[in-house]
């Protein structure tokens, strides 16, 4: 079982930030490509970005184009994902997960075999 164990979450006011950490394995960054989802209550689970572990080419929803960015420092071993100007739309629990580095779609829920606990974002207006 591949370790992804992520960190970060909060409350935080409408328009502020946070940082998502997920800390993982060399293995995995060197063979999977890390996600990024988040799912609110009632609600399907959403794919927001993903960093490729062959290059590090990063894709992201359009829902957080321009707010979110994902990056990783493989010293560390950890995937971020720095979220800036949060709305309270933003509000869920969110979750790194890997999929294999051959998949061929980023945000595709079954392609991701292997899933953090998640950690709870919450943006109060």
């Amino acid at each position: 079982q591949l370790q992804l164990v992520e960190s970060g979450g909060g409350l935080v006011q409408s328009g502020g930030s946070l940082r998502l950490s997920c800390a993982t394995s060399q293995f995995v960054l060197d063979y999977y490509n890390l996600g990024w989802f988040r799912q609110a209550p009632g609600k399907e689970r959403e794919g927001l970005s993903c960093i490729s572990a062959r290059d590090g080419g990063t894709v992201y929803a359009d829902s957080v184009k321009g707010r979110f960015t994902v990056s990783r420092d493989m010293a560390k071993r950890t995937v971020y994902l720095q979220m800036n100007s949060l709305q309270p739309q933003d509000t869920a629990v969110y979750y790194c997960a890997a999929a294999p580095r051959n998949s061929g779609s980023s945000f595709k829920v079954s392609e991701y075999h292997y899933w953090g606990q998640g950690t709870q974002v919450t943006v109060s207006s």
